[in-house]
């Protein structure tokens, strides 16, 4: 049980009253177990970009012969190239009319949840000779199949939370359901928190409020764990492992929830979970560990995407609350992970993991004007853009290689966010 000053909000804990803002769920028709998990997809599936927002031939028509019409401000190479990624993941990833992506036969929520964050980072590059709207209400159709209300899936106890939140695999009645993951629903929270800074859309805040509630339950209150406290891996009842990579985004986004809504208890939420992680996890190297088993055995695996997230949990906290001493940890930690993480160590993860990694750095450079994230970053794309780049604009990555929606939607990320301002990261 949470402490009485970081219960969960009546207004959070009230998620299913929440969801009427957003468009219903399709009517249409396990997760990853590792870190570099890989999933199955239809050959030959070509599809094509529905853009949007385009005048149709007869409005072209009727502008009148003396009037120039506007001239599309000419897109930069990383804008131009996001594009093309976009595009490429649209076409032989999304599966038309459902709001989802192809997999088994739907996507798990992890690649979804990144087909989202490129959706959303797309939609905030400028200067784009496409309306986005059309995709990011996809995109949010298809999240909603994700949703479980109920746990419907499994008997009563199985898990440790019963709140709603987002499944691994597609929910009931059109999937299997399962599991929730509290990194993936972490995922979801910190895109849609982003898109209430964007549209303004009330659903999009309740549906992150929603999974806020549902990080703040799923603290690990049991005295006798080593290191107490932090936020498991699933809700699973056998899954006690706590990570780096789950409370480090539950803290980004309790963070940005703060700031939304002005409620303290995400901000001393975001604060708990932060915390937690610097003395759970925090080696003498200045990065963090992957876990922590309940007996206190911590596994050693230095991922780049577990010190991103707390460079950018430590650069929120220093913007919410001025205390100085978050953004030195950041820069510590950005410091730790520059010397550690070389090409060869990035180029070997999954692609997912450096474009969360990328991210992060780049919001702390944008605090600091420290310029060396835009230049790892850069170097890094332009690498997969001329030697892991198929024919049709595929990514591929792992060995043997392979294209899949998660690396694709990794790329995108990355060029979108070289093409746009940090201030629209979180």
């Amino acid at each position: 049980m949470l402490p009485p000053r970081l219960r969960i909000p009546a207004r959070a804990a009230a998620f299913a009253l929440l969801l009427a803002g957003l468009p219903p769920a399709a009517a249409t028709a396990a997760k990853h177990s590792g870190a570099g998990a890989a999933e199955r997809y239809p050959r030959a599936v070509s599809r094509p970009l529905h853009h949007g927002g385009a005048a149709p031939p007869a409005a072209r028509a009727a502008t009148p012969a003396n009037k120039k019409p506007p001239k599309k401000p000419k897109l930069t190479r990383n804008s131009a190239r996001a594009l093309l990624a976009f595009e490429a993941m649209q076409r032989y990833y999304y599966v038309r009319g459902s709001g989802l992506y192809a997999g088994e036969p739907f996507s798990y929520l992890w690649p979804f949840s990144q087909a989202l964050a490129a959706t959303f980072s797309m939609a905030n590059v400028p200067g784009l000779p496409v309306s986005l709207s059309h995709e990011v209400h996809a995109r949010l159709i298809g999240l909603r199949t994700y949703l479980d209300q109920n746990n419907s899936s499994a008997p009563e106890g199985t898990y440790t939370s019963t709140l709603p939140a987002f499944d691994g695999t597609v929910a009931p009645p059109t999937g299997p359901g399962g599991a929730k993951y509290y990194d993936d629903n972490d995922w979801i929270g910190i895109e849609l928190a982003r898109n209430y800074k964007r549209t303004h859309n009330p659903g999009a805040l309740g549906y992150a409020e929603g999974i806020m509630a549902f990080e703040m339950a799923g603290w690990s209150a049991d005295p006798t764990l080593a290191c107490p406290g932090g936020i498991p891996f699933s809700n699973n009842l056998e899954n006690t492992d706590r990570n780096t990579i789950t409370n480090g985004p539950a803290a980004e986004l309790g963070v940005q929830l703060y700031k939304i809504t002005g409620n303290l208890q995400y901000l001393q939420f975001a604060e708990m979970a932060y915390n937690w992680v610097r003395t759970c996890l925090l080696q003498p190297n200045n990065l963090y560990a992957d876990h922590i088993r309940p007996h206190g055995v911590i596994d050693p695996t230095f991922w780049s995407y577990n010190q991103g997230v707390m460079i950018g949990a430590g650069t929120l906290l220093y913007q919410a609350t001025g205390n100085s001493a978050y953004l030195f940890q950041a820069r510590q930690t950005a410091l730790a992970a520059r010397q550690y993480f070389t090409p060869q160590r990035l180029g070997e993860e999954n692609p997912f993991f450096p474009s969360v990694y990328f991210r992060n750095l780049l919001y702390l450079d944008s605090v600091t004007h420290d310029p060396p994230g835009p230049k790892i970053a850069q170097a890094y794309v332009d690498y997969a853009w001329a030697h892991l780049r198929l024919s049709n604009n595929l990514f591929v990555a792992g060995s043997p290689a392979s294209a899949q929606l998660l690396y694709q939607a990794a790329i995108v990320q990355i060029y979108a966010l070289l093409s746009s301002p940090p201030s629209t990261y979180f």
